[in-house]
């Protein structure tokens, strides 16, 4: 299955204008991205650091990659000169590594700070008292090359909808809670995937990260 250009514009006609929908692409083709580009997508989300920078550096250069998988540090320098937005910043270390990289680009990098909201503990992310913590002490003066944009979370791998809502009801209000220490510029709440995508925008979701129905399983 290539792009599913049927599929998204179903979706996208669901949506108010204020929810971006992010074409999630991890193992596809150029080929199956250009097909998505082709109808004027410019928003890809990426989960390996090496494809990212192998895709940004064959396919136009006006798309915003967001780069949404558990990111480690020694990794960041790989895609610190173009990156649109870092969803996955999970804990302080990974904070200060994009801060150091930034400013050696002299860019500021948007990020989202990652929030474990399910029940696996495979997830990542702060737990919600780390972030209420971290938001607590948080200086702007600290990190002048990290825009700091909201947060993101996963919910539960589970049938249950009333869980996955519970889930989404906590990242939203934790990111309310938060809005007034972190600014202006905290606007974003990355949540909902292909099979919750729905729950998330009732409970507040304004990114939507969606790979499966829009580009088929991963390869």
């Amino acid at each position: 299955m290539a792009f599913d250009v049927v599929q998204y514009n179903k979706i996208i006609n669901q949506l108010s204008p204020e929810v971006l929908l992010l074409p999630v692409s991890k193992t596809k083709p150029v080929s199956d991205l250009m097909e998505a580009y082709e109808i004027g997508v410019r928003t890809f989300g990426e989960n390996y650091v090496q494809e990212l920078v192998d895709k940004q550096q064959q396919m136009p250069k006006d798309i915003h990659w967001h780069f949404i998988g558990h990111l480690q540090s020694n990794k960041v320098k790989y895609i610190a000169p173009f990156v649109h937005l870092i969803h996955g910043v999970d804990k302080p270390s990974l904070i200060d590594e994009i801060q150091k990289q930034a400013a050696k680009h002299q860019r500021k990098i948007p990020v989202l700070l990652q929030i474990h909201i399910a029940k696996e503990e495979t997830k990542f992310g702060f737990s919600e008292d780390e972030l209420r913590s971290w938001v607590a002490q948080y200086s702007p003066d600290r990190y002048p090359n990290v825009l700091f944009c909201g947060v993101m979370g996963m919910g539960s791998f589970d049938p249950n909808p009333d869980l996955i809502r519970s889930e989404f009801r906590l990242l939203k209000k934790i990111f309310d809670d938060s809005s007034i220490q972190m600014g202006e510029q905290w606007k974003t709440i990355s949540m909902g995937m292909s099979s919750d995508w729905p729950i998330a925008v009732e409970e507040g979701s304004n990114l939507l990260r969606i790979g499966s129905i829009l580009f088929g399983s991963r390869n």
